[in-house]
Order: C-alpha cells, then sequence, then structure tokens
C-alpha cells in the first residue's frame, strides 16, 4: 500500500460506513415496524450484535496472541465500552439531545451497569477460566431470550387495524425482506468500512511517525467503536433515539458478555492487576454510572452540556493512557 491508495481507503472507508449506517437505521425502524415491535428492541438485538462483531473478532485475535492476549481481549471490552457512552454518547448528544425512554431507564440501563459489575468475580483473581467464561456466555443467551420474550409479547399486543388483510399481507412481506436486505448490506458494509478505514489511517500514521502504540490505542481503539459511532450519529440525525439508545446499551452488555465470555471459551487467559478489578475497570463503571446519572439528571435526555461532559470525560481518559497507560495495551 501506498499513501495515495491509504487516504483512498480511509475517506472511501468513511463513505461506506456512512452509507451503510444510513441502510442499517432505515432496515432497523421497517423490520421493527413490520414485526410491531419497538425500534429501542432491534437496536439492543440485532444492530447492537452487529455493530459488536468487531470487537468480538479483536477479542479472539487477541487471546490467540501468545503474549498480552487477555490484556489485549479484556482492555478492548473496557476500551470500547467507555468510547461507545463517553465519545459516542457525547457526540450524540451534541448533534441532537438523546432522549430516553422511562422504561429504557428502569431496565436496560440498570441491566447494563449489572453486568460490567458482574465482571469483577470473574476477573479479581487475573484469570478466566473457560466455566467462567462459559457462565458469562449463558447469562448473555438468557438476556437474549428475555429480550425477544418481551418484544414478542409486545407484537402480540400490538392490534393495527388492517383494511385489506391479503393485500397487507403482501405488503408486510415484501416490506420486510426490503428491511432485511438492508440490515444485512448496513452491516456488511460497516464491517468493510471498518476494516478500510483502519488500515488506511495505520499507514498514513506510520508514515507521519506515529508509534505503534500510539496506534493501537487511538486508530485501532476507535475503529472497534466506528460501527456504533457512524449508526448512532446516523440515528440522531434521522431523530431515531430509541435506535441511538439501544445500540449504545446493548453493544455495552453484549461487549461484557458475548466478546468476553467468547475470548474466554476460545481460550483461557491471565490479565494484569489494571484489568482485574484495577483502576480501567472502575473507570469503566463510572463512566457507566455517570452515563445513567446524566439521564436521570436530566430527566431522560442527554442534553448538549452532557454531551460536553462526556466527552470531556473520554479525553481525560486518552490522556490518562498516554501519561499511565502500557503501549502494549
Amino acid at each position: 500500500m501506498n499513501i495515495y491508495l491509504a487516504v483512498i481507503f480511509l475517506i472511501g472507508g468513511l463513505a461506506i460506513l456512512w452509507k451503510s449506517a444510513e441502510l442499517l437505521v432505515s432496515g432497523a425502524v421497517g423490520l421493527a415496524q413490520r414485526l410491531g415491535i419497538s425500534s429501542l428492541v432491534i437496536g439492543l438485538t440485532i444492530v447492537a450484535m452487529g455493530t459488536s462483531a468487531p470487537e468480538v473478532a479483536a477479542s479472539i485475535a487477541g487471546v490467540l496472541q501468545k503474549t498480552n492476549g487477555g490484556d489485549i481481549a479484556v482492555g478492548n471490552v473496557f476500551g470500547s465500552n467507555i468510547a461507545n457512552l463517553a465519545l459516542v454518547g457525547g457526540l450524540i448528544a451534541l448533534i441532537r439531545p438523546l432522549e430516553v425512554q422511562r422504561l429504557t431507564l428502569r431496565r436496560e440501563v440498570p441491566v447494563m451497569l449489572a453486568v460490567a459489575l458482574l465482571l469483577w468475580p470473574f476477573l479479581h483473581n487475573s484469570y478466566l477460566a473457560r466455566p467462567e467464561a462459559a457462565v458469562l456466555l449463558v447469562v448473555f443467551v438468557t438476556l437474549i431470550l428475555l429480550i425477544t420474550y418481551i418484544a414478542r409479547k409486545q407484537a402480540q399486543q400490538a392490534k393495527l387495524i388492517k383494511s385489506s388483510l391479503e393485500a397487507a399481507t403482501k405488503y408486510e412481506v415484501t416490506s420486510a425482506k426490503k428491511s432485511v436486505i438492508f440490515v444485512v448490506l448496513g452491516l456488511a458494509g460497516l464491517a468493510l468500512g471498518a476494516k478500510m478505514t483502519v488500515e488506511g489511517a495505520i499507514f498514513i500514521g506510520r508514515r507521519v511517525g506515529l508509534s505503534e502504540g500510539v496506534i493501537a490505542l487511538t486508530v485501532i481503539a476507535l475503529g472497534t467503536s466506528l460501527p456504533e459511532l457512524v449508526t448512532c450519529v446516523v440515528a440522531a440525525v434521522k431523530g431515531e433515539h430509541d435506535i441511538s439508545v439501544g445500540n449504545l446499551v446493548g453493544s455495552n452488555i453484549f461487549n461484557t458478555l458475548l466478546v468476553t465470555g467468547t475470548a474466554g471459551v476460545v481460550r483461557p487467559f491471565d490479565i494484569s492487576a489494571r484489568f482485574a478489578g484495577g483502576v480501567d475497570y472502575w473507570i469503566m463503571i463510572i463512566v457507566c454510572a455517570g452515563f445513567a446519572g446524566l439521564i436521570i439528571i436530566g430527566r431522560r435526555v442527554v442534553g448538549r452540556t452532557a454531551g460536553v461532559i462526556l466527552l470531556s470525560g473520554y479525553f481525560a481518559y486518552i490522556i490518562y493512557l498516554f501519561a499511565y497507560g502500557s503501549p502494549n495495551i
């Protein structure tokens, strides 16, 4: 790769990310309407799982390394969770104040914080065994089944008046297929766009003299959160608050349970003290609790002032990483 191709990768990747996010949001909203369930449920499941795929891949690749594999896997989870709420959440709030449903504040947000706290008894001894990782996956599957049950219950309670059953059925099938195609194309495009953007940025970073540590802490860490970032920004621009909230909260739940659990099942791993209930772990907890607190203070609206606070917190965390973090993370 040369510098010109790297620039094309960077710009082209960002363009693909944006267009793919538009397809994903449109498909997700359409799918929710066709199934008679809320956009929040779609955001918590399909959208969140799709945008969390880079974290899964990065963590599995991390634990397969012979050195510092556990730190890479868990550090990726912590860093992505912090970036999702502080960076992505902050940017969204600056673009358009983020409205959160009352039920979401009472149910999904506490679950996000609870599963983050759940990690402590599994990681505090600096080792994640395969049975412990399996427990995290069981909890994850249980939550997914519960969310699916709630969604089906909502769909059954929704009574839609149809003037012509046959015509409506034909319309729904066609629209549902189109929505599914949009979602699949959107998720595939996000993966491709993120890969192109990261590869181009890494090459440019090396050419301008950035160290591997700086690149890892900035470009690669942000790269795995690009799908969440772009999807939430597009959803915010379109006024689809439930998609944004569902993606942010759902992605953090998926990262904590699915990403950590999958990495541990693939290969049990050791982690350093900073991740085993150390400073970085508690920074993640503080960010999760702070995000919930800002929702409460704002009366279920994360406004622009809260967005500035979240972004300031994220940049303070980056400064902390450069000042006290290891370049091997």
